[in-house]
């Protein structure tokens, strides 16, 4: 055993012995500079502020800061040489060879001066063609927009006389675009010659004009157009107004294809996502690449339970929509003949000009002065005129013992006789009579008695028949046959 007093041994507790031998170590005394280089002198000045290390490393930044400003060589401005601004012909030679604005001067190559062999001219010469465009207006005379552009009365009537031989004048789009070359003119004083013109006149044709030896000569350039109708087909989704139009179905073709299936079913509540909707189109395609799109020729939607398919049917030159059956119905609630608010309900009320209890016989619609009138539905104008308290009142005879009238108006557009269509305008908005303000009186008579017109509905049937029918049954297996397509 060993004594924790024996010389070169310490257990440490028992646990652990130095190494047999080995002489203990005697710490070293440093001297003053080792003990200044062993203290840290740029501490983290973020940690323990206040303590000595902390003042110490202050101390230590503030000492470099001031060092690098004792030593800093301050800023002294550099001064450059100033060129010599040029003058005279050293300023003509840089214009000549600066590239600046012509606002400024600024042009580019050396100037000669004209010397002996040079002759002033008396006038500029013109140029020996023109190429310009003109553009037909509406209303626009053919021969007038020739003249604007510069041509000569006479060349400008004889171009219209040929033109008016290939198509009729009043037929020309506004907006058509006419290509013209002028040649050359003797004198300023006068109109410069048609050498050539181009036009795009019809859709399927293009004609040109050319001077010739005997004058102006036309050319006819006929343009192959593929008149197949375009059919785009689709689901409702969430709204039927937009899935159509995302399908390639212009704006218009929608709105019309919406009003035609609103005669056979509610398009609010009828119509649900899952149904297809299907519309053929009005379409012509030219071989030179322009496509233009007509009016909707059918619609149709896809309930899974039902089909609804009509199609648009101008046999007497009044368009309606018939079923695939050739049948025409329609359905619905008489619309309102003003756009406005009611101010006065059918029924009894206290007049407000004769202050008593009084039957109102119709409704009364607020409408700013002047607003359209139009007529509910179709029928006749059996009065027009002044009519006592109702001012200037117009009556329409619908058939089937129904009729409306409409007073207080402004103006009256329509005269007795005459056949009005659902839609049409027949007078404006006025305080006529009776009449605290501008407003629209409606009332709807059947068979004599005045009746509530918010309550009225209608229907009307019409069939096919014969030779008509045959042509109608045809034209519906012609247009079921055209395959789902996409607008480019």
């Amino acid at each position: 055993m060993f004594l924790r007093t024996d010389q070169g041994f310490d257990l440490a507790g028992g646990t652990a012995a130095r190494p047999f031998g080995r002489a203990l170590a005697v710490p070293r005394r440093l001297g003053p500079l080792e003990r200044l280089r062993g203290r840290d002198w740029t501490p983290d000045l973020g940690a323990q502020i206040g303590s000595g290390d902390w003042w110490r490393g202050l101390a230590t930044f503030g000492t470099l800061i001031g060092a690098v400003w004792a030593l800093a060589p301050g800023i002294t401005p550099l001064i450059g040489a100033t060129p010599t601004p040029l003058a005279g012909t050293a300023l003509e030679e840089s214009r000549a060879l600066a590239i600046a604005p012509l606002a400024w001067g600024g042009d580019t190559g050396h100037r000669m001066a004209a010397n002996d062999l040079v002759a002033p001219l008396a006038e500029a010469p013109e140029r020996p063609i023109v190429e310009l465009n003109a553009t037909l207006g509406e209303g626009d005379d053919f021969d007038h927009v020739l003249m604007r552009a510069g041509v000569g009365r006479n060349d400008a009537r004889a171009a219209a006389g040929l033109v008016a031989q290939a198509v009729t004048l009043g037929d020309i789009a506004p907006g058509t675009r006419i290509a013209l070359t002028l040649g050359r003119r003797p004198a300023k004083t006068v109109a410069r010659p048609l050498d050539k013109l181009a036009l795009r006149a019809r859709f399927d044709l293009a004609l040109s004009l050319d001077r010739g030896a005997g004058g102006l000569a036309m050319t006819r350039k006929p343009i192959a157009v593929d008149s197949t109708p375009l059919r785009i087909q689709g689901l409702v989704g969430s709204s039927l107004y937009r899935s159509a139009r995302a399908a390639g179905a212009p704006a218009r073709v929608v709105e019309s294809y919406i009003k035609a299936l609103a005669t056979r079913l509610s398009i609010g509540r009828d119509v649900t996502a899952a149904d297809g909707f299907d519309l053929i189109v009005e379409q012509q395609r030219a071989a030179t690449g322009e496509v233009r799109l007509g009016d909707l020729l059918y619609a149709g939607i896809d309930q899974g339970r039902r089909k609804v398919q009509l199609v648009r049917w101008d046999d007497d030159g009044k368009p309606s929509w018939f079923d695939a059956h050739g049948q025409s119905e329609r359905r619905g609630f008489m619309g309102m003949p003003v756009a406005g608010r009611i101010t006065s309900s059918f029924g009894y009320r206290m007049h407000p000009l004769l202050g008593y209890l009084k039957m109102h016989k119709g409704l009364d619609i607020g409408a700013p002065y002047g607003a359209p009138i139009l007529a509910a539905l179709d029928g006749v104008v059996q009065g027009a005129g002044r009519s006592g308290g109702y001012g200037n009142f117009v009556k329409l005879v619908h058939g089937g013992g129904l009729a409306s009238g409409y007073g207080h108006m402004s103006r009256i557009a329509v005269a007795r006789g005459e056949h009005v269509r659902q839609g049409q305008v027949i007078g404006y908005v006025g305080s006529t009579g009776l009449s605290t303000g501008p407003h629209l009186h409606w009332e709807v008579w059947r068979n004599g008695q005045t009746i509530n017109p918010r309550s009225i509905s209608f229907a009307s049937v019409q069939a096919l028949s014969g030779e008509s029918l045959r042509r109608f049954k045809a034209r519906v297996a012609g247009l079921l046959a055209v395959k789902p397509g996409h607008t480019s």
